[in-house]
């Protein structure tokens, strides 16, 4: 893996390798937290942040080689939504099972992600903030409907 990386940064033209290197620590950090997560039995907290850094590092390396030509000031929402995703199998690691404990955290994480990033890559032709000052309500029926859901989901 070392020598396919230090050839692929060796062939690489006009591509920054200080983003090959970036993406490249965040995968290796991820395989890390993935051995850890391996080798400690019940530690659903290293699946975690062993599933988001590879996320984080495989879509840095599909942005350095412009497959994803976005800045960060564009993607920046993707952290959100790599949380909610990476939160998945953390949860299912840790209870076996659906669980609201952790599938509404994370559907949360990447639906937040997902509306600030439709914001971010202007495809709606206005700003997040005149969404917020026009459909301020609707976030608040939205927070409420999903609180009478949990709350619903977890009585007995």
């Amino acid at each position: 893996m070392f020598l396919g990386s230090a050839f692929l940064l060796g062939h690489l033209v006009g591509i920054s390798r200080i983003s090959i290197l970036l993406a490249f620590f965040c995968v290796i950090l991820g395989s890390g937290f993935a051995v850890l997560a391996i080798k400690l039995n019940k530690r659903s907290l290293y699946l975690f942040f062993a599933a988001f850094f590879i996320l984080v590092g495989f879509f840095l390396f599909l942005s350095a080689l412009r497959i994803f030509p976005v800045t960060f000031a564009q993607d920046w929402p993707l952290i959100s939504v790599f949380s909610g995703l990476a939160l998945f199998p953390a949860g299912w690691h840790r209870y076996g099972a659906l669980r609201s404990h952790y599938v509404v955290p994370s559907l949360t994480f990447v639906i937040l992600g997902s509306v600030l990033l439709v914001f971010s890559f202007k495809v709606i032709p206005f700003s997040f903030a005149q969404f917020m000052l026009n459909w301020w309500p609707l976030i608040v029926v939205l927070a409420g409907l999903i609180l009478v859901l949990i709350s619903l989901g977890t009585k007995k």
